[in-house]
């Protein structure tokens, strides 16, 4: 059959555009960076967390030949600047640090969340995984987390501890607890961990999960008691530290992490550039012991690792907060 000369040249011209196109993203995926880079943070500038983030950006821009510029909007739980991200342009010149807050809990948490994170964004790697801390006021009556939860168990609803917000890792660390241990607890939130330790060292309130940073220098000066923490095996900087999981309760498991991700549909070339670029950063010597004083260790997955990993998250946190009528 003979194509119609008209038919034929679109043909023809689609095909060419097709492999143009194939082609430019091919060199241009070769040429990758020509310019500087944003690494958006879902934390306002100064915490733990931020620090960490520009130390990865600094190693990642160096390994690549272009600056990776940080900026932060910590507005909405991070909700803000992950839409942010995921509709940028999927060219690699935008990079999301994920964590666990905006990409797996948020979603369940907060009622107008207008994007998917597991759908919007195509993994790169993770970078860090830290457990929570579980711990009371040096004068506390409770010398170990078994005495803390027989103590709960046997009298409901009367102990308080104290989160660095509704909805935030520390409270919904101490809710899973609860609700793994068999106990009921009163929550009281507050504007981030500080305030919160500040009323758990003064009496305020009885115990505390919260993230290993804001904790580490009051467990080393002794100004609280560290009970356990929350990872599935013993915390390399708190060895003698016993796990929730290891005290009876092998599911309980809550942890603090955080990788990067790239809006969805980013060339695999580029993808793996920035994978390279950050696995070599975090297995640096400066990096890996600023991870590892924090009570972190480097993982640096494969993506598809990462993928599962959140999905697996997200589930997991789905569940909790449906159970428990949590939301924000």
């Amino acid at each position: 059959m003979t194509m119609h000369p008209t038919r034929r040249t679109l043909f023809l011209g689609a095909a060419a555009f097709g492999a143009s196109t194939t082609l430019s993203k091919s060199a241009w995926s070769q040429h990758f960076p020509s310019r500087p880079m944003k690494l958006l943070v879902p934390y306002a500038a100064g915490g733990g967390t931020d620090a960490i983030a520009r130390l990865v950006a600094q190693g990642i821009g160096e390994r690549l030949g272009q600056s990776l510029v940080v900026e932060n909007n910590g507005s909405a739980g991070g909700n803000l600047i992950t839409a942010q991200a995921a509709s940028s342009p999927p060219d690699g010149y935008t990079v999301l640090l994920a964590n666990q807050g905006p990409m797996v809990v948020n979603p369940h948490l907060f009622k107008n969340v207008k994007v998917d994170p597991l759908a919007a964004f195509d993994p790169v790697t993770l970078i860090s995984d830290t457990p929570l801390a579980l711990v009371v006021a040096p004068k506390s009556p409770f010398q170990t987390a078994r005495d803390l939860i027989d103590h709960a168990q046997k009298n409901g609803g009367k102990l308080t501890y104290g989160s660095a917000g509704n909805g935030s890792a520390s409270h919904l660390a101490a809710v899973l607890l609860a609700r793994t241990a068999g106990f009921e607890a009163i929550h009281v939130p507050y504007r981030g961990a500080g305030p919160a330790l500040t009323d758990l060292l003064s009496g305020q309130t009885d115990f505390m999960v919260t993230t290993v940073p804001s904790v580490l220098g009051l467990i080393e000066g002794k100004a609280v008691r560290l009970l356990a923490v929350t990872s599935p095996q013993r915390a390399k900087l708190f060895p003698d530290a016993p796990t929730v999981a290891e005290l009876g309760w092998p599911d309980y498991r809550a942890t603090a992490w955080y990788g990067l991700v790239v809006p969805k549909g980013t060339p695999d070339p580029i993808v793996k550039a920035l994978r390279d670029a950050t696995v070599s950063t975090i297995n640096g010597d400066t990096i890996r012991e600023r991870l590892r004083n924090e009570g972190a260790e480097p993982i640096g997955n494969e993506p598809a690792a990462f993928a599962e990993m959140m999905r697996a998250e997200s589930e997991r946190w789905a569940r909790l907060v449906k159970s428990t009528n949590i939301s924000i």
